[in-house]
């Protein structure tokens, strides 16, 4: 009796970007954030040589910055999380980023590519993409592909052939796009946060000063010291975090809008390649 041979089907190319591609769980790292923030102010702020008579409760040693950090109250643990999560997205986005610019020099590579297509030598862009990987290679690569995909199909009119290289080109960016604009929402978010909790914290501060003054028997100046420090301190690391989240945005913004006018460019180039030549 024959046997028939059933084949599978062809698998597609797998992605050439395998390096870092940013961490998808950012809540992980708001809680390991939040340990670390709460470790340090109970344990390096509220140590009991950072105030006289070793007493957390009493003022701090003159001139010791880490106890009247410690005397802004609740506050500062949270803001602390805010800054230090502030600091774990900047650098996380740093070696995404760096992945989906590639090996070299990102305008080098689009010159090489154009240069390629402008003598037709797919082959040899098809290399650099493979030399080159992160996003930028990713999509060329699948838009090259689609490209001798449409030189060998004799079905399609030139217009539909056009258009199919175009949507090739737009899907693959599509499936690049939310990698690296992945956790900056979250920077978004804390340059307002950061701002008004340090607010928070401040008018906290404000009311334990005001009610120190209002108290009977006179001014009791411990406690309008503390106040101010829980003030100060608070509206100090609000505009920090705050500060470091717009910077940090703003910063990584520019870099996507920069590897998205290269993938526009390169995209142009090779659907204009191909209706110049076919």
């Amino acid at each position: 009796m024959a046997t028939t041979t059933v084949k599978a089907p062809a698998a597609k190319p797998k992605s050439k970007n395998t390096g870092f591609k940013g961490i998808k769980a950012a809540w992980i790292v708001m809680v390991v954030c939040f340990a670390i923030a709460l470790c340090f102010y109970l344990f390096v702020l509220g140590n009991p040589n950072n105030f006289q008579g070793g007493d957390p409760a009493n003022q701090p040693v003159q001139g010791n910055l880490l106890g009247t950090m410690y005397k802004g109250g609740f506050m500062v643990p949270i803001i602390l999380t805010c800054l230090l999560t502030d600091f774990a997205i900047i650098i996380e986005r740093y070696f995404a980023l760096r992945t989906a610019f590639g090996k070299t020099s990102l305008v080098k590579f689009v010159a090489d590519i154009k240069a390629a297509l402008a003598k037709n030598d797919l082959d040899a862009a098809q290399k650099l993409c493979d030399k080159q990987r992160g996003s930028v290679s990713n999509v060329v690569s699948a838009t090259l592909r689609k490209y001798k995909e449409m030189e060998e199909n004799t079905v399609l009119t030139k217009e539909q052939k056009v258009l199919a290289i175009q949507k090739e080109l737009e899907e693959s960016t599509a499936l690049e796009m939310p990698m690296l604009q992945q956790n900056l929402p979250i920077l978004a978010t804390l340059t307002t946060l950061g701002t008004l909790f340090g607010l928070f914290g401040t008018v906290m501060g404000m009311i334990r000063s005001f009610a120190s003054l209002a108290g009977e028997g006179g001014t009791d100046s411990a406690m309008l010291s503390v106040g101010i420090s829980e003030a100060l301190v608070n509206t100090a690391c609000g505009i920090a975090t705050a500060a470091f989240a717009l910077i940090g945005y703003n910063f990584y913004t520019n870099k996507i809008d920069k590897l998205t006018f290269s993938l526009d460019e390169v995209g142009f180039t090779i659907v204009q390649t191909f209706s110049a030549t076919h």
